[in-house]
């Protein structure tokens, strides 16, 4: 059996384009060719299984009142579950949670994603019951959000929230024996709504990734 690389996250996972100029198929999504976790798997080769799972919208434990379904916390188990046995787990989440909505900060969603990291590793699903998470850490969200209408809901105070997420997760990724991957500088945001990937933010993603990965598999 290969080997199974779980890739948990939000819209950055999942793939969404907010340029249709920069994705091949001109649309809301990057294709096969262009998401960081299909770039990841090309670059692991056929031993391994790159399983995506990334949601728009995720969080690490908030219910968002304005969509169903939404906490990472909620779901983490029957994700893991589904793809059992699990190799490794890669979590980037945190760029849903600065909205203004949900009314926490940089600490706070700190503590929410260790809640996931524990639940996820307290989850039966991993091979030889042994956890291995990698933690990355978004990039930052830009001020450009508010010259779009795509951050007029996601509220005030997101891009300074941001900047402060890297030191919780990481501190975080230490006391759970995670792996962790600052992406801020090492990952493309787009100039447009500031807080998604650009195409070659999704390659550079993979490349780093892929660096950390094979320690964490040792």
């Amino acid at each position: 059996m290969k080997k199974h690389i779980v890739c948990f996250g939000d819209s950055n996972t999942h793939g969404y384009c907010a340029d249709p100029h920069d994705c091949a198929g001109g649309g809301s999504r990057y294709n096969e060719d262009e998401r960081w976790t299909c770039l990841l798997q090309s670059k692991l080769g056929g031993e391994y299984r790159v399983l995506e799972e990334g949601l728009s919208g995720r969080t690490t434990v908030f219910r968002d009142p304005l969509h169903d379904n939404m906490s990472g916390l909620d779901v983490i188990d029957a994700v893991l579950l589904t793809h059992e046995p699990v190799d490794a787990l890669i979590i980037m989440l945190g760029t849903n949670d600065t909205k203004e909505r949900f009314s926490v900060n940089a600490a706070c969603i700190g503590i929410g994603l260790e809640r996931l990291v524990q639940k996820a590793k307290a989850t039966p699903a991993w091979r030889g019951g042994i956890p291995r998470i990698l933690v990355v850490s978004p990039p930052w969200i830009g001020e450009g959000l508010y010259r779009v209408p795509e951050g007029e809901p996601m509220g005030r105070g997101c891009p300074e929230k941001s900047r402060e997420l890297a030191k919780h997760f990481r501190a975080v990724a230490e006391r759970n024996g995670c792996a962790f991957l600052d992406a801020e500088g090492k990952a493309e945001f787009n100039q447009l709504d500031c807080m998604h990937l650009t195409c070659r933010g999704h390659s550079q993603l993979a490349v780093e990734i892929g660096k950390v990965l094979p320690e964490l598999m040792a």
